[in-house]
């Protein structure tokens, strides 16, 4: 049974600045007699989460909002991998899938299926698996022989088809988003929305960030909303639904 456990999760960043590094204070530190060492070596920090606490349980749709810098992003990354907490602990149980960065990883001087293969290898799945995708991935695209060209040779949005295509494969059973991905035309956005709304529905947890109250209302069933890093409150997300006036 997949699972999201956090206590008391602590995630800082360090700041550097120019003073610790000028030659300048390492100069009067050294000529000083040590009296600048606390100053020249102090290091700063930014507590981006502060002392979370949470579980989310297989069938929550989770929703997190927030203002800009208030750690939505944050405490994705976390979940996905890309930071470790400094203080506190974390527990996942599942295969985690992020959709954060859907390009990265990719090579631009290497071929379309070549990044296919790069990426597969990225998101976790085996060269097996990726070789029984690589067919399906391929179709969806739409980018027929342009998938045996380089990438630097791709408009913004093929390259966006291939990485959309090729992070969609994944069956997870805890999916990581950072607003809805909207990606290309008209056309083959209609059919990524249609293959992100199954790969949601199929996923046992979901986490997304969002700007959007109807989204988060509409998708989820549990909303956390943070400010400065903590968590502040938990709240039906169905209240951020908009009401209609009774007509008379």
């Amino acid at each position: 049974m997949s699972y999201i456990q956090a206590k008391d999760l602590v995630v800082e960043f360090p700041v550097f600045n120019n003073t610790h590094r000028s030659l300048k204070n390492a100069v009067l530190h050294a000529t000083t007699g040590g009296r600048l060492a606390q100053s020249a070596g102090k290091q700063l920090s930014v507590r981006a989460l502060d002392q979370l606490n949470f579980n989310i349980h297989a069938g929550d749709r989770v929703g997190l909002v927030g203002h800009n810098g208030s750690g939505k992003t944050t405490l994705l990354r976390v979940l996905a991998g890309a930071y470790e907490p400094v203080l506190g602990s974390l527990q996942l149980k599942g295969r985690v899938a992020s959709l954060l960065d859907i390009s990265l990883g990719m090579d631009h001087d290497a071929t379309g299926y070549e990044n296919i293969f790069l990426r597969g290898i990225m998101l976790g799945l085996t060269p097996k698996e990726i070789r029984q995708k690589t067919d399906e991935i391929a179709e969806f695209t739409d980018l027929g022989e342009y998938l045996d060209m380089p990438v630097r040779t791709y408009s913004s949005g093929m390259q966006l088809r291939l990485a959309f295509a090729v992070s969609t494969s994944v069956e997870a059973d805890i999916l990581i988003m950072d607003e809805w991905l909207s990606v290309g035309d008209a056309a083959f956005n209609e059919k990524a929305s249609q293959r992100l709304t199954k790969l949601v529905e199929s996923a046992a947890i979901l986490v997304i960030a969002s700007h959007s109250p109807e989204l988060i209302g509409k998708v989820c069933n549990r909303a956390f909303k943070l400010e400065h890093g903590k968590l502040v409150e938990e709240f039906n997300p169905k209240a951020l639904m908009p009401t209609t006036e009774p007509q008379s």
